[in-house]
């Protein structure tokens, strides 16, 4: 049979379950100890440590809004400048186009002018040289009638009668056909 036995639970070992105020006394001071050489030494080098990091977090985003700022500033005075470029570019396609649009006028004018002055010049030349014609065919008229009046008379007139026959022949002839003709071209 089995032999039961009891054991007391004082004397299981488990020194944990048992209060020992002595062993008590002695881990309280050796925590107060040790919490007095942390706060004294140890705290305030971590917390300077972190007071640093802070302020060195904190100045770096102090001089990133600073520099969004100035980015900001930057953009809205490059988007103005280049509203002001678009805006002169614009001006001056305009102006191109306007002085595009007068020369091509004034010399769509000086065109005009000068064919209608070479017209006219034209015309000019063309009566001239009908009138030319005209003195010309007189001339030879008034020789061809010269010569047929002495051979059909067989003398010889003066000065008076050619001059005279010359008038009549021409008189008789229309040269404002000729005339006429080259006004209306």
């Amino acid at each position: 049979m089995p032999i039961a036995v009891h054991i007391p639970i004082a004397s299981s070992g488990s020194f944990l379950i048992t209060p020992n105020v002595g062993l008590m006394i002695w881990v309280l001071v050796v925590f107060l100890v040790s919490f007095l050489i942390l706060r004294r030494y140890v705290f305030p080098a971590i917390g300077g440590v972190l007071d640093r990091r802070a302020e060195s977090i904190a100045a770096e985003i102090d001089d990133a809004a600073k520099i969004r700022e100035e980015a900001q500033k930057m953009l809205a005075d490059y988007r103005e400048r280049l509203n002001e470029a678009r805006g002169q570019a614009d001006e001056i396609i305009t102006r191109a186009q306007k002085a595009a649009e007068v020369h091509e006028r004034e010399a769509r004018e000086t065109a005009t002018a000068k064919r209608e002055e070479m017209l006219e010049q034209t015309r000019r030349d063309i009566e001239a040289e009908t009138r030319r014609a005209i003195q010309e065919i007189r001339r030879e008229v008034a020789d061809l009638t010269v010569m047929a009046t002495e051979k059909v008379t067989r003398k010889t007139l003066s000065t008076d009668d050619q001059r005279r026959l010359v008038q009549d022949a021409i008189s008789e002839l229309d040269f404002s056909a000729l005339s006429g003709a080259s006004e209306s071209n």
